[in-house]
């Protein structure tokens, strides 16, 4: 039904910046809340930053004031610009999208690698 695609993971090294993007297909219908997640390696999934259809956004606090989450309402696309990386930033993103169409999703993207040399 609600397909997510994640796009801009890498290799980079501590200090710079990389930008995601996550883009929503299929039987959408109304998307209330996009977020990205991450998971490091032997660790769990946990929260970086989420953004509300009216743009409310809510932080992680290892990432408050280096990560900034937006979203294009039109393209049903969601962005997260990380700057001044730090190796603890290493992790598989995953793109997360809670919405409603002809039921309620909570859907996942397959995930996108960042690492962060130091």
């Amino acid at each position: 039904q609600v397909q997510l695609v994640e796009s801009g993971g890498g290799l980079v090294q501590a200090g710079g910046s990389l930008r995601l993007s996550c883009a929503a297909s299929g039987i959408i219908g109304r998307i209330n809340s996009m977020g990205w997640y991450r998971q490091p390696p032997g660790k769990q999934r946990d929260l970086v930053a989420t953004i509300s259809s009216g743009r409310s956004t809510n932080y992680a606090d290892s990432v408050k004031g280096r990560f900034t989450i937006s979203r294009d309402n039109a393209k049903n696309t969601v962005y997260l610009q990380m700057d001044s990386l730090k190796p603890e930033d290493t992790a598989v993103y995953y793109c997360n999208a809670k919405g409603s169409s002809y039921r309620d999703y909570d859907t996942w993207g397959q995930g996108t690698q960042v690492t962060v040399s130091s």
